[in-house]
């Protein structure tokens, strides 16, 4: 065994986090240390990029792959398995059974345009055609009693119909089910006796929410992934078990929390946000001291950008998602993506207009630079026209870049359309790309009631720490902040994510004259729920719960989560954080308004404990360029010979003047004129906007 070997710490923590162009893996041991490996997602079958991924860390450790395995007490995952399906449309065939009179309300939806000045859009198409959705007899009073029972003859006749058009899956949504889940169990049971199908999806075992059609939505969604999910999770869990993981893996949700995957089996739903909600357990990474406890994130890789907030050390969650026109009604952490990073295509317009994204070069053929045969020209081809990405290896030698290749691509589509000179194409590729990141950015902060100067901004991904101190200044942002790790930013925020379970019921009732006595029962029974879960995934001793209400105004459609302080509920309290998070969301509040509560909520959390790393040497002395090399600024001071530091070299302690700079081993950072970098407590890169005042 390598010294390399021999140094890391048994037993040791994997992180996987599957992207569109690389696989990331971060590898912390029992010391703390880190390491981080990258290779080619493979999009055909993510299971072989994870795989592969991990051969390559086995053979630079120089260890057998069945003792990297063996010797790992944690392996998170977060994947895009579950978006990717939807998106792609490679989802199961879906049946559906509805209350009668009901049939109609997924594609109905709620009658309202995301986008109102464009009413000639049609909206995308249900996942579950009309013939397929069926009606059953049977109703739900709204005070959860039953008014008729379910007529199993119903159900039946649709588990004929289903097993004659070859339906794989099937959601069952009925009318009040969010009050009393009897009459889904009964169409269950029913469907198990004559459909010989093995995926059924209840709404109300899956999110037992107010509002029929977005609890049918998510239902159906859990449905149309289930088969590849599951049977992708399952499938490698198994084959990892097989090489030699001694636990089951831990699979990242769109809440920003760990789970395992029994647990997530029947609601693979909750994971359409896997891989960039890992973030949030990064972001708590970065936070090494209170006055850095606002972040503002934007992870930028290969084929987007995903902005998160975090403010005072939370990251909002919401139950309104939407995923390519599928309204879902599942804890999620607040994200805004959009077609914006490295591997952007950047083309020339019928207008002869410069156009940036959103489509992406994925991992094949990728950028012109990789040589793989892509011929249209990148952000990442401009970058290194610019100068500021250099020739050869990139990521730790998964790919290699080209100088020629992108000069030739940015020089062929682009340059010659627009009448101008490679470089000055290039430099307009890389200031339009970073105005729609500025947009991305203003979208969950601006329009959140956040004011950016109080944050800073972390730029992380593979291609963040190139534009973070670039957006920092046009958002007003003071700092930025480039992690060391920025190329592996949500691997590692997967080690550093605690388990989580979301669990939520309807409960309606005055905040001012609430039953007390009935509000104790209802969060005594999520809180049982949510205790049980952790046990089952081992957190006896080390599980947290906390309680939360939703609150709205009377008349009010949509309602505001407020966590309970010590999980006591006071009304007094809870009208005031109300009343401070209503006033930052929409800009006003009525004094004195009535207050109804819409629903109790209950968070179980199991703490991951971690070692911090160890505390490298504080920086000795001036460190010393690796070279200086031409360098496109901007258009004001155009090209200059700055100096390019070696990542490795700076320390803690060390503080330098821009523009410079800095590479390290999965990304390169830029810090521009008057900035200042310096190395922070946790050995990240903290850029200050201007200097330091």
């Amino acid at each position: 065994m390598t010294d390399r070997a021999s140094s890391i710490v048994a037993p040791w923590r994997i992180g996987v986090d599957v992207g569109g162009t690389f696989t990331d893996m971060v590898l912390r041991d029992a010391a703390g240390q880190v390491r981080i490996f990258k290779a080619p997602s493979i999009t055909v079958d993510p299971s072989e990029g994870v795989l592969n991924v991990l051969r390559l860390a086995a053979a630079e450790l120089d260890l057998p792959l069945s003792s990297l395995l063996r010797n790992c007490g944690l392996f998170v995952h977060g994947s895009t398995v579950a978006t990717n399906t939807i998106l792609e449309k490679k989802g199961a065939r879906v049946g559906m059974l509805t209350t009668h009179g009901f049939r109609d309300s997924l594609e109905i939806r709620r009658g309202i345009r995301e986008n109102q000045w464009d009413h000639r859009a049609p909206l995308p198409p249900v996942l579950v055609p009309r013939y397929l959705r069926q009606p059953v007899r049977g109703r739900i009073a709204a005070d959860g009693t039953e008014l008729t029972p379910v007529v199993v003859e119903d159900v039946a006749s649709a588990a004929a119909l289903f097993k004659e058009e070859g339906v794989e899956s099937v959601a069952v949504c009925l009318f009040n089910s969010f009050l009393d889940g009897k009459h889904e169990r009964e169409a269950r049971e029913a469907l198990a006796k004559n459909w010989c199908g093995d995926w059924i999806s209840l709404s109300s075992e899956i999110m037992p929410t107010l509002g029929e059609y977005e609890r049918g939505s998510t239902a159906v969604v859990n449905a149309y992934v289930a088969p590849k999910v599951t049977r992708y999770l399952t499938a490698l869990d198994e084959r990892l078990r097989e090489l030699g993981l001694p636990r089951s893996l831990l699979m990242l949700q769109s809440n920003g929390g760990a789970v395992s995957v029994a647990e997530v089996a029947s609601r693979p739903v909750m994971l359409v946000l896997s891989g960039p909600a890992a973030a949030v357990g990064a972001l708590s990474g970065c936070a090494v001291s209170e006055d850095l406890a606002n972040f503002i994130s934007m992870e930028i890789g290969g084929t987007s950008c995903d902005v998160m907030v975090m403010a005072k050390g939370q990251v909002p969650v919401s139950d309104q998602l939407v995923i390519d026109g599928h309204h879902l009604t599942i804890p999620s952490v607040e994200i805004h993506t959009v077609g914006a990073g490295g591997g952007t295509i950047a083309s020339v317009d019928s207008a002869g207009l410069l156009i940036v994204g959103p489509k992406g070069a994925g991992a094949q053929p990728g950028p012109a630079a990789y040589g793989l045969g892509g011929e249209e020209p990148t952000v990442t081809d401009a970058q290194l026209v610019l100068g500021r990405m250099r020739e050869g290896k990139l990521a730790g030698g998964a790919v290699t870049l080209d100088l020629d290749l992108a000069r030739r691509a940015v020089e062929t589509k682009l340059a010659r359309p627009l009448g101008l000179s490679v470089e000055d194409a290039a430099a307009g590729v890389i200031r339009l790309l970073e105005q729609n990141l500025l947009h991305a950015v203003e979208r969950l902060s601006i329009e959140r009631g956040h004011n950016p100067a109080d944050f800073t901004l972390v730029a992380a991904g593979g291609a963040g720490p190139m534009h973070g101190a670039s957006v920092a200044r046009a958002l007003g942002c003071k700092r930025a902040l480039l992690p060391r790790a920025a190329g592996a930013f949500c691997a590692m925020g997967a080690l550093e994510s605690d388990v989580r379970q979301d669990y939520m019921q309807v409960f309606v009732a005055d905040l001012d004259k609430v039953d007390r006595s009935a509000l104790e029962v209802g969060f005594a029974q999520l809180e049982s729920r949510a205790r049980d879960a952790l046990v089952r995934q081992g957190f006896v001793e080390n599980g947290m719960i906390q309680r939360e209400i939703d609150i709205r105004y009377v008349g009010q459609q949509s309602s505001v989560r407020v966590a309970l302080k010590e999980n006591r509920f006071d009304e007094k309290v809870a009208r005031e954080t109300f009343e401070a998070e209503h006033q930052r969301l929409f800009g006003h509040i009525q004094p004195g308004g009535r207050l109804d509560i819409t629903a109790l909520r209950v968070v179980g959390r199991g703490s991951l404990e971690w070692s911090p790393p160890p505390v490298r040497p504080p920086q000795q002395k001036s460190p010393a360029p690796r070279q200086k090399r031409a360098v496109w600024i901007d258009s004001m001071y155009g090209w200059q010979d700055i100096p390019v530091y070696d990542g490795e070299d700076l320390r803690q302690g060390c503080k330098l003047q821009g523009p410079l700079l800095i590479e390290e081993r999965t990304t390169t950072a830029f810090v521009g004129r008057k900035d200042v970098v310096e190395v922070n407590a946790a050995d990240d890169f903290l850029v200050h906007i201007g200097g330091i005042a």
